[in-house]
């Protein structure tokens, strides 16, 4: 199969502030331990478009994290017991990155780490269809919706929050409630399901639209609040005065300053964002001793320093370490059914639908569900 690769590709790249599909990119060289993959469907993320309104990625790079293909090449030091040309797998790389802007999902070739790829059931292709509803991953199209967000959620629970990773616990690993402020999002709803699997909180209060209640509810969530109203705070902090943890799975400066308020009022209390905000971007005026603000960012697991905007984060070999284990765990967990991926939306147009993908991710078009891209 490698023999058939082409010397170029069709990519979605940056230019001039967009997303522009173009031919004639050159196949990505493979850095040790990576595989070769032809796409066959790929997802969205926010990071994608925040990639370029926010300057992150350099002009001409390959944009995309999310992909699922057939390898079709093995880079150096990849062990050949475990990865032969032919497998399909599914995982992330680092779209529009500084680092490795060669490469990235939104493209007809991706290189993929083999250390934090994930190795589906033998009987998954396509589905064909245009849309799926929840549910356990039998298809490309489903499984390619978690690489990033069920990765970053259980960076989440186990690298931030120090979960175990232990499945159904009889007892609760913290003697405490969760708070998760967008449970609707892509990284929510896995995160409700982990929560619940792994018994890590004495309960799991999520902040969502009314509507998607009875789902999130059926993941796990034990008490939904509506960020519709206009003193969800209030009725949180009503009810809820000690929540030591909680996650902002919206993470922009609104959101932050409203999970932020919901913090425990005398327990040192975390909350974790998902981008590069940090205490400062706190109101002064709400800034308390005992609330911090962590972060987790997936492409830290690659083991790399990562350039992002202004700042460069520094290479964490404990979150590479974890990342590893965490997936490895996980991935069995999927192919048994115990994971469900979110409602799906299907772009069938491949590479030529993604800047119209992007676009409907960036004006909130995806409420609960997850939009991809099947490639021609």
């Amino acid at each position: 199969m490698s023999a058939s690769i082409p010397e170029t590709m069709k990519a979605v790249i940056i230019e001039d502030g967009k997303a522009v599909v173009k031919q004639d990119i050159p196949i990505p060289e493979l850095e040790e331990g990576f595989v070769l993959v032809k796409t066959v469907v790929v997802a969205g993320n926010p990071t994608d478009w925040k990639h370029i309104d926010y300057k992150i990625g350099p002009q001409g790079s390959l944009l995309g994290c999310d992909v699922a293909g057939q390898i079709v090449k093995l880079g150096p030091g990849v062990d050949s017991k475990h990865f032969a040309i032919g497998d399909y797998i599914y995982g992330f790389v680092h779209g529009a990155s500084v680092r490795f802007p060669s490469n990235g999902a939104f493209a007809e070739y991706s290189a993929i780490s083999s250390e934090i790829a994930y190795r589906p059931a033998r009987e998954w292709r396509l589905s064909g269809k245009d849309s799926l509803p929840e549910g356990p991953v039998k298809s490309l199209e489903g499984a390619v919706t978690l690489p990033v967000s069920l990765s970053t959620a259980g960076m989440i629970l186990t690298h931030n929050f120090g979960l175990d990773l232990k499945w159904e616990p009889a007892t609760p690993q913290r003697d405490h409630p969760i708070l998760l402020w967008g449970g609707a999002t892509a990284v929510g709803q896995p995160l409700i399901q982990l929560a619940k699997k792994l018994n890590g909180f004495t309960k799991i209060i999520v902040v969502a639209s009314r509507k998607h209640e009875k789902q999130l509810k059926e993941y796990g969530a034990d008490e939904l609040f509506d960020y519709h109203d206009a003193d969800v705070i209030e009725q949180i902090k009503r009810k809820y005065n000690n929540i030591p943890y909680l996650v902002d799975c919206v993470s922009d400066l609104g959101t932050l300053q409203q999970v932020y308020q919901c913090a425990a009022d005398e327990l040192d209390a975390t909350v974790i964002e998902l981008t590069s905000l940090t205490d400062k971007n706190v109101k002064e005026e709400n800034r308390r001793q005992n609330v911090s603000v962590d972060g987790t960012m997936l492409y830290l697991i690659a083991g790399n320093d990562v350039p992002f905007g202004n700042v460069t984060l520094p290479a964490d070999p404990q979150y590479k370490t974890a990342g590893i284990k965490f997936i490895k765990f996980i991935n069995a967990k999927v192919n048994d059914g115990e994971i469900h991926h979110i409602p799906v939306k299907v772009y069938k147009k491949g590479l030529d639908d993604i800047p119209q993908l992007l676009d409907d991710i960036r004006r909130g078009k995806n409420s609960g569900e997850k939009l991809v891209a099947v490639l021609n």
